[in-house]
């Protein structure tokens, strides 16, 4: 699967810092991977929605939308009942939003946790703004170039009044070096499933660079290291939340009960059922 990078290439016919687009799917993507080279909203109106960052992962359905800052994710998009997907796009840069806070004097905070996407509730404002962005999007370039960075600044006031201006900061925070990135990836996703090819991705490594910052760091292979944590986590769930194998194999990363029991035996030297009654 190739890696899609937007806005880029969506079909805008100039390259504006503030861009709206109208996206609609009658086809499913699974951990697509995205090249965000703006910070974008999705308001989602059909489908469900689920994007993995090197620190985040969310899941939402159309009573929800996202914010997500720029960088590399995985996205995977559901159709709706009608089999349909839709969400309106809007696409804008760390220059646009610094001129907001300074035309608007939004409050500098410090966020308590960086985060690279955040998920709202609709409500009615949200709702009608939606809206209008769809009457902006059948307007000539020209015009919505004017009207995108006023639309921008409307959600962006209302979002600060209403949750506060820490998820801000959180978009233009700097990243990380490349070894604190590759840690914070790895730990938020111990038990997601993902290859050792998407967190490469999300980490912005090739896999061999991946492969070897991980040895350096946790002094053994990402997929012994990996199955050890998803075997723990599986002990833990047996002793201490009483499940049996069947309610946990599927959660602990294995595609068949047979697989588990024989990892698990390697590893503790009994079964889960025998160590469970232990």
């Amino acid at each position: 699967m190739r890696t899609i990078a937007l806005p880029d290439e969506l079909p805008f016919e100039r390259t504006d810092l503030t861009q709206l687009y109208d996206y609609r799917s009658s086809l499913e993507i699974n951990k697509q991977q995205i090249i965000l080279n703006q910070n974008t909203f999705s308001f989602l109106m059909d489908g469900s929605k689920e994007v993995y960052f090197d620190n985040t992962a969310l899941s939402i359905t159309n009573s929800h939308f996202l914010l997500m800052k720029a960088g590399h994710c995985l996205m995977t998009e559901k159709l709706s009942d009608i089999e349909n997907y839709r969400s309106v796009l809007l696409f804008f840069s760390n220059e646009t939003l610094l001129k907001i806070i300074r035309k608007t004097a939004i409050q500098s905070v410090k966020p308590p946790q960086i985060q690279s996407v955040y998920g709202f509730q609709y409500d009615e404002f949200i709702h009608q703004f939606v809206s209008s962005l769809v009457v902006v999007s059948k307007l000539a370039e020209s015009i919505q170039s004017k009207l995108l960075e006023v639309k921008l600044e409307e959600i962006i006031i209302y979002l600060t009044e209403v949750h506060g201006p820490a998820f801000i900061y959180s978009l233009l925070s700097n990243s990380k070096n490349s070894t604190q990135k590759m840690i914070q990836t790895v730990e938020n996703n111990l038990l997601s499933k993902l290859t050792i090819h998407e967190l490469a991705f999300l980490c912005n490594m090739s896999i061999s660079t991946f492969k070897r910052e991980f040895e350096k760091c946790y002094g053994e292979s990402p997929i012994k290291w990996f199955q050890n944590k998803r075997l723990e986590h599986a002990q833990y769930l047996l002793h201490n939340e009483r499940k049996i194998s069947t309610e946990i194999y599927l959660e602990v990363g294995y595609e068949n009960l047979s697989s588990f029991i024989q990892a698990y035996k390697a590893k503790y030297g009994t079964t889960p059922k025998q160590d469970r009654k232990n």
